[in-house]
């Protein structure tokens, strides 16, 4: 199994705006490996939110290559990027799009059940695992509006992994939560991280992505800069922190 999850070779994406063209990605390479904790940065505009549909096979590049756990998806049609979505990724989105009228472990096992391998699982029973795995063990029959949004964001997060996914894309996973619900999800994400799940993160937040372990910047649809993080941030102190002085 190669170590690279993410391969991106000179990605483009344009789009028709009436008789004008938009470019909205100009040739990026992206390399994320295994185990990864990467964020994504840059302006309205700068092209994070389209390269994030192309990496979540939401959508596709208009040239360029792009390989997903080995596997080259540019070019496959609708059918094949479901499956690929549902077999190797997991998404945390902003607004957590959890099923209102449904508790928290029916929406957590709801990706299993659009799963068209044939695998036979007991999904019940892996969705406990994943919701104890992020703390949740103790609201399985809860519905959303019985949850903080920090438990909803879980929830969210508890889903994304259930399927074992080669990778999980957060966008903008703290845009709704304050800041110090928005420190503890990062925390979960990075004790995920340690246990080797690879995680990509688009926020326009400084502060979220000093948590991660590298940032992509964006800029006019290209890469303007990639690099480690320099004095990364511990969320698990930065509560502690936070306690003590509120104390």
């Amino acid at each position: 199994m190669s170590d690279i999850v993410i391969e991106t070779d000179k990605i483009t994406k344009t789009y028709a705006s009436g008789t004008n063209e938009v470019k909205a990605l100009r040739g990026v390479d992206l390399v994320v490996r295994r185990g990864e904790l990467v964020a994504i940065m840059g302006a309205s505009g700068s092209g994070k939110s389209t390269l994030m549909n192309l990496l979540g096979c939401l959508d596709t590049p208009t040239s360029g290559s792009y390989k997903l756990d080995g596997v080259r998806v540019d070019g496959l049609g609708r059918n094949e990027l479901a499956a690929i979505r549902n077999q190797k990724l997991g998404f945390v989105f902003q607004g957590f799009n959890l099923l209102a009228r449904t508790s928290a472990i029916k929406n957590v096992e709801l990706p299993m059940l659009y799963d068209r391998s044939g695998r036979q699982r007991d999904t019940r029973a892996l969705a406990i695992a994943a919701l104890q795995r992020v703390g949740l063990g103790e609201r399985l029959d809860h519905l959303p509006s019985e949850l903080s949004g920090g438990q909803q964001q879980r929830v969210a997060i508890a889903r994304a992994l259930v399927t074992e996914p080669a990778l999980v894309l957060a966008d903008e996973p703290t845009g709704n939560l304050d800041s110090r619900t928005s420190i503890e999800v990062m925390a979960l994400f990075q004790a995920l991280h340690e246990q080797g799940i690879t995680i990509v993160v688009v926020t326009h937040e400084h502060d979220i992505a000093a948590y991660a372990s590298r940032i992509v910047m964006m800029r006019d649809g290209q890469v303007l800069s990639d690099k480690p993080v320099a004095n990364r941030r511990n969320a698990v102190s930065d509560l502690a922190e936070r306690d003590r002085t509120a104390a």
